[in-house]
């Protein structure tokens, strides 16, 4: 019972061994603050309700969280149950730790959520988990940048983005940038790579091909993209240098495309300044042309060494379909109540617009239209170092170390051996 202290223990002690229940962990990020809160209460309401297994809860840093599934599961330390970001789930499939769903739940999670998130959850067309926060990527502008700069709106098109963005931008002096007109962020992967590619999935492309060997950015899609941003910082509408999680709320960004979770982020922030912030799909090349954008995610699936798989897949189906009372009457899974709560979304569409038609953030609904058509990144085996590699080579087009050509070339030289080499 000492492995059940740390506030996840039920009243009772169960019997899933003589005089003890079983104990199933759960590995998440979720290690600070309003997650780790949201996780925790749950979990601690489906202790209090069953005796013969627990559920403990352990947590790491996203940026550790790889690494840590990978080394605990080589010395046979893995937790029963995982909460990996679906970009690792090919990697993870190949190394053996996730164990496919079971039939029925499988069927359940086909059943409902849509398919950004379904995708996101499989490798191959085999499901190996429950979806669970679900991010889409959307236009993030402010409303009264774009006012002054004389836009009735946000832009539709990628000609209204561009006109848009170099009427916004304004300079010191000294060519110091005082407002961009379109962000472009070198803070990370996430915002790096995730707003080139659901620039690129607006154009119609994709970054890796349709099976899984190679890469496709080196395509007429991919070089509209990368023309588009090298443009925009050429002219002094982006300066990537600048981190736009920052300088945006502060009102020196007009427009820039991010993930649903940074509207929860940006309210916390900005009071009641957050009023000034809008959100809109991403811009498309063309008039006319069909929205399309990136979606990314996480799940919650089972270990393949865990000896209760049964048990484990059963807590995942209380957590992830059985439906509670959430705000203002709404009912919900647990799990999209608790994604709500934190400002993020799940893929069950049907559960967000319970929750948001109740006095949810209006921001919110720009992403779960996205639900509907955005494309899901590529969770091959080595999708999380093609990745890296694409990040390296934007970076280096945004400083005019390459090209566009050799940003094409390069990117597809490096990332095809990393999707393609057996793992």
């Amino acid at each position: 019972m000492a492995l059940l202290a740390a506030g996840c223990a039920g009243p009772h002690r169960g019997t899933g061994r003589p005089g003890d229940p079983i104990v199933l962990t759960l590995l998440s990020h979720y290690a600070s603050g309003t997650l780790r809160q949201a996780l925790q209460g749950p979990v601690d309401e489906w202790n209090a309700t069953h005796d013969r297994v627990k559920v403990r809860t352990t947590a790491v840093e996203f940026g550790d969280l790889l690494t840590t599934l990978m080394v605990r599961q080589a010395a046979g330390q893995g937790a029963d149950i995982l909460h990996p970001y679906c970009l690792w789930n090919g990697q993870l499939v190949r190394a053996g730790v996730l164990r496919p769903a079971p039939p029925e739940h499988a069927e359940e999670i086909r059943r409902g959520y849509g398919p950004a998130a379904v995708g996101a959850a499989s490798v191959d067309g085999t499901v190996y988990g429950y979806p669970t926060e679900a991010q889409t990527y959307a236009l993030y502008y402010s409303k009264r940048l774009l006012r002054e700069a004389g836009a009735d709106g946000p832009p539709r098109t990628w000609r209204e983005l561009e006109e848009t963005a170099y009427r916004a931008t304004r300079r010191d002096r000294y060519g110091n940038p005082l407002v961009q007109g379109f962000g472009l962020s070198a803070y990370d992967d996430a915002t790096t790579v995730g707003q080139t590619l659901a620039l690129l999935h607006a154009a119609g492309g994709r970054f890796v091909a349709a099976d899984g060997r190679s890469t496709a950015i080196d395509s007429p899609a991919g070089r509209a993209v990368l023309t588009l941003e090298h443009r925009l910082v050429a002219r002094g509408a982006s300066a990537p240098a600048v981190n736009v999680y920052r300088a945006f709320p502060a009102g020196r960004v007009a427009m820039v495309i991010g993930a649903g979770w940074w509207t929860a982020s940006l309210r916390e922030l900005m009071g009641a300044g957050y009023r000034d912030v809008g959100i809109a799909p991403v811009p498309v090349p063309d008039p006319g042309r069909r929205p399309a954008t990136l979606a990314t995610g996480f799940m919650l699936g089972v270990n393949t060494a865990s000896p209760h798989p049964r048990e484990a897949w059963e807590f995942l189906r209380w957590l992830n379909t059985g439906r509670v009372t959430a705000r203002r009457g709404a009912t919900a899974t647990r799990m999209s109540a608790l994604q709500v709560s934190v400002g993020s979304l799940t893929g069950r569409a049907d559960d967000m617009r319970a929750l948001l038609g109740t006095g949810g953030d209006p921001n919110l609904r720009p992403f779960l239209d996205a639900l509907a058509y955005a494309v899901p990144e590529p969770n091959v085996p080595g999708a999380q170092q093609a990745k890296s590699l694409l990040r390296k080579n934007i970076e280096a087009l945004w400083t005019g170390r390459r090209s566009v050509d050799e940003a094409l070339r390069t990117t597809r030289r490096q990332a095809d051996r990393e999707v393609a080499r057996p793992w």
